[in-house]
């Protein structure tokens, strides 16, 4: 069990990163560089040589491309320092210049010039370089020689453990690394948090610029929010700094003296609400529970009463959600809920109402159900005419025991494999009931990045719910190995 374990994990991280590096190599190759500045408001006020750095230096740190202005291009010929290469910067007609400009040609970059007369080059990476380029800074590996920093030579390097000053438990601290606590616990998605090993998936672009994209997805939403903490320095103060998230600053203030004693003072902040990955998990989560426990016992009852008033009724049901498109029922639904005096947006209470999850949450249940019913039914019916049925039948076991005792341990099985893909892909939220009631939550993330051409967001996102699909098809085998051990997920020969 173990090497199967162990062989579907690794086959499932090639074909994640099979699946990412065909989206990363569409979105560069295939949709016009140029895109990536229709939704930027700088770049339309801009003109001129203005114009031109920014869009070279915005496609060069989006991976595009390989930017060199005048002093990388003169260094690409002549040493730093030299005479021929203070030339080659200063004097736009000089010879070495111009040797250093057809340098940079032979090896592959388009030169060019601005209006100023400064020479530039660039070189668009082709699908081999994306992928290299993507690859080779995607793991960020923090260790406690990460800082490097010459106005703190003496800064002391090691690991230790400490307290997260949030709840008091256990954490992996460092000095030295980039980030003070590298492991830690709190109740947050997911749980457990380690900055020891990173992803890196670049920065988002042009919506949220400049902010890494998986900060996008997990920060906190709306207004910052204020509690009182005690700091390193031993002050007790209200403040939304998170100090779990706390990197190395170089540079720090007279109010960093105040709450921190080291150079670790560089945090993020906490809101008043959750993320979007949050967001979604929350009423996904609720709205599965609910489509659980309504589903299971009625597909129980309409395979145990079989053609009878309760099976038709059930039936009924089944095919007017499956029949009715998915969006009528949305808006129909949300027009129900205002007669109950429900938000028909999101926003209109915010996310410490109640009732703005109310309807969300019931409409994602309610389409849920269908499917859970008619596949329990059908699975309880076929075991119905099972050899192992007819003999309960034959000692004398009641309908009800026979259906409840042996038929439901059988059937559910394939039930079961599916509750841990529902589960985690309850993460990925749901498009178009988050679109419907504007919830801020994961599932209008990606058709948005896609809209803007924001491609270190889709690629994050496409990372992000490849992982959880594939990964959610092993918890679903593991799991019916659990509730009947009978399944063998090998051979007796060990092979798969």
């Amino acid at each position: 069990m173990k090497r199967y374990i162990l062989e579907r994990v690794l086959k499932s991280i090639v074909s994640i990163f099979a699946v990412v590096s065909i989206v990363i190599v569409m979105l560069y190759t295939m949709i016009p560089s140029n895109k990536v500045f229709d939704n930027d408001p700088a770049y339309k006020k801009m003109s001129g040589d203005t114009k031109t750095i920014y869009s070279n230096q915005t496609l060069d740190t989006l991976k595009y491309q390989y930017f060199a202005r005048v002093g990388e291009i003169c260094e690409y010929s002549f040493e730093k320092g030299s005479a021929e290469f203070a030339n080659c910067t200063t004097d736009n007609s000089s010879k070495e210049q111009k040797t250093a400009i057809e340098n940079m040609a032979n090896n592959g970059f388009e030169m060019s010039t601005l209006k100023s007369g400064e020479p530039y080059g660039v070189h668009t990476y082709n699908a081999f370089e994306l992928l290299t380029h993507f690859y080779s800074s995607f793991l960020v590996l923090d260790t406690k020689n990460s800082i490097q920093d010459e106005n703190n030579p003496n800064l002391e390097r090691k690991y230790y453990f400490g307290k997260n000053p949030d709840n008091g438990t256990p954490a992996l601290m460092c000095s030295g690394c980039n980030y003070k606590y590298q492991i830690y616990f709190n109740g947050s998605f997911p749980f457990i948090h380690s900055n020891i090993l990173t992803f890196n998936f670049g920065t988002s672009y042009p919506s949220n610029k400049g902010i890494p994209t998986l900060t996008v997805i997990n920060r906190g939403q709306g207004a910052t929010k204020e509690t009182e903490q005690t700091f390193p320095t031993g002050a007790t103060l209200k403040s939304s700094l998170i100090q779990t998230s706390c990197k190395y600053k170089a540079k720090t203030d007279h109010l960093d003296a105040n709450r921190f004693d080291d150079n670790y003072a560089n945090c993020e902040n906490a809101y008043e609400s959750p993320s979007m990955v949050m967001t979604s998990y929350i009423i996904g989560v609720i709205s599965l529970i609910i489509a659980y426990v309504l589903a299971i016992p009625a597909g129980i009852a309409m395979a145990q009463y079989k053609d009878k008033l309760i099976d038709k009724i059930g039936i009924v049901y089944i095919n007017l959600l499956v029949a009715i498109p998915s969006l009528a029922f949305i808006f129909f639904m949300r027009s129900v809920g205002n007669k109950f005096g429900l938000p028909d947006k999101f926003p209109q209470l915010g996310f410490n109402d109640i009732r703005s999850y109310i309807m969300p949450v019931v409409i994602l249940a309610l389409m849920s159900t269908p499917g859970l019913m008619m596949w329990l039914r059908r699975y309880m019916i076929d075991q119905s005419s099972q050899d192992y049925v007819k003999f309960a039948r034959a000692k004398g076991l009641s309908q009800t025991e026979i259906f409840n005792k042996h038929i439901l341990k059988n059937a559910i099985i394939p039930i079961v494999n599916g509750i841990p893909g529902s589960i985690i892909l309850s993460i990925s939220g749901a498009l178009i009931t988050e679109s419907a009631f504007a919830v801020p939550g994961m599932g209008k993330m990606l058709p948005d990045a896609i809209k803007v051409v924001n491609n270190n967001m889709v690629i994050t996102l496409v990372f992000i719910f490849t992982t959880l699909s594939i990964l959610s098809v092993l918890a679903g085998d593991l799991l019916m190995t659990v509730v009947d051990p009978r399944i063998q997920l090998v051979s007796k020969g060990g092979n798969d």
